[in-house]
């Protein structure tokens, strides 16, 4: 496996630790449909929310939540859209927040948690 990947897949675990400890329900993670994938679907509360998982080494290139632009934010509702019809999940508040994380030296990571992305 790539570092790039390794990174990535320690981000998503770091990202639902937080959202499990902030008393959020993991439902699932890396949901995969033809038009693409979401990192996490969570509930909080009553409100389904759509995680999108952005991890980085350095912010050399900017902080990993601004890598979600609206178009990207747009797709993230489209498919939120498809995983409620394909799980067959009735008439709920939806959200879409990013989760933006930057490993330090020692490999752990700050968290930057954007709720409410349009």
């Amino acid at each position: 496996m790539r570092a790039k990947d390794v990174l990535g897949r320690r981000g998503e675990d770091a990202a639902a630790s937080h959202l499990a400890g902030l008393g959020w329900t993991i439902i699932e993670r890396n949901w995969r449909c033809p038009e693409g994938e979401l990192d996490i679907v969570a509930r909080d509360g009553s409100s389904i929310v759509v995680c999108e998982v952005k991890t980085r080494s350095s912010v050399e290139y900017g902080a990993p939540v601004e890598a979600v632009t609206p178009t990207k934010a747009a797709r993230l509702h489209r498919l939120a859209a498809r995983w409620l019809a394909a799980r067959g999940v009735g008439h709920v508040p939806v959200r879409v927040d990013v989760i933006g994380l930057v490993a330090d030296d020692s490999g752990r990571f700050s968290i930057d948690h954007l709720k409410g992305v349009s």
